[in-house]
């Protein structure tokens, strides 16, 4: 894999797919980048323990050059082979924003839409359409909500088949998370998720994203799942194991994902890492030709 967080800089090399579009970027003065769409992922996490995950490091064979990242677990999703976009990576919870998501009406608990702009350095707007992304690609892609009651009990149960009913809706867009929480009289939990990092796709590429990674304690009493069409397979992940899998070339692991493994490894327990809500800056990387002529990647994290 060959992707580390070295200082205020995270080096990588583009894959086979984008290493002629990198190219043609650095060689053609008048190359038009495709304009980005806003995106949001989430990582769930919990504290781990031995024995309670198989994606977990039980022989002592650790990645070099890395945090021993086993206090954590993360949620995390293989994509489908079939995905246009980044197939096959392994990564967090995610996905584009929708239209349904700048519903206005939805009661909100934590951060306001304008708090979260400021941390976000985007105008409110845009700010609440990423936030209820947030919310609702968690929920489709492994069934955790990070949602509760006006009288601050938190939802824990969702057993009843009309929650798989909303679930498959909205991945349908069928339906808008707005009005699945207000029609069950249910309040958005915002101060549920901290705020990590935001990543921009590449100029090269041909589909762009302007990325918020936001971190999510596992709710009490839910179950993150695997019944999600975008995901071969679907569970709980330490950041070493993950790091170990990627740099064997048996996990498909991109660089926003490995920043974002290394601020988990990095964290004493799930707590500490989902109180973190930063004034983010953008990280994207850029290619650039090394002395002996190949094209590597580098972005500024400072």
């Amino acid at each position: 894999m060959g992707i580390r967080v070295n200082g205020k800089v995270i080096e990588s090399t583009p894959n086979k797919n984008s290493l002629e579009a990198a190219k043609e970027l650095l060689d053609n003065p008048d190359f038009q980048p495709v304009e980005p769409r806003f995106a949001a992922t989430v990582m769930l996490v919990r504290n781990s323990c031995p024995g309670q995950t198989k994606y977990r490091i039980e022989d002592g064979v650790y990645p070099e050059d890395f945090p021993t990242g086993q206090e954590l677990e993360v949620f995390m999703l293989r994509r489908v082979k079939t995905m246009d976009f980044v197939p096959d990576a392994v990564v967090f919870p995610g996905g584009r924003v929708d239209d349904k998501d700048a519903e206005r009406g939805l009661k909100w608990a934590g951060p306001t839409p304008a708090q979260w702009a400021a941390y976000m350095n985007v105008d409110e707007e845009t700010a609440r359409k990423v936030v209820v992304a947030a919310a609702r690609e968690v929920f489709e892609e492994c069934g955790v909500l990070l949602a509760g009651y006006e009288n601050g009990e938190l939802l824990t149960d969702l057993l009843d088949p009309s929650w798989a009913e909303d679930r498959r809706a909205l991945e349908s867009h069928q339906l808008a998370l707005s009005e699945m929480l207000m029609r069950r009289n249910l309040v958005l939990r915002t101060d549920l998720l901290g705020l990590i990092s935001n990543f921009l796709t590449p100029e090269f590429e041909h589909k762009r994203y302007d990325t918020f990674f936001f971190s999510a304690l596992m709710p009490e009493g839910q179950v993150a799942d695997d019944n999600t069409s975008e995901a071969q397979i679907a569970g709980w992940v330490t950041p070493a194991y993950a790091m170990r899998e990627g740099d064997a070339n048996r996990w498909l692991v991109l660089p926003p994902t490995v920043y974002n493994l290394t601020t988990i490894a990095h964290a004493k327990d799930a707590e500490d890492f989902v109180s973190t809500r930063r004034t983010l800056h953008k990280i994207m990387s850029k290619p650039y030709y090394r002395e002996d002529g190949s094209i590597g990647l580098r972005g500024d994290l400072s």
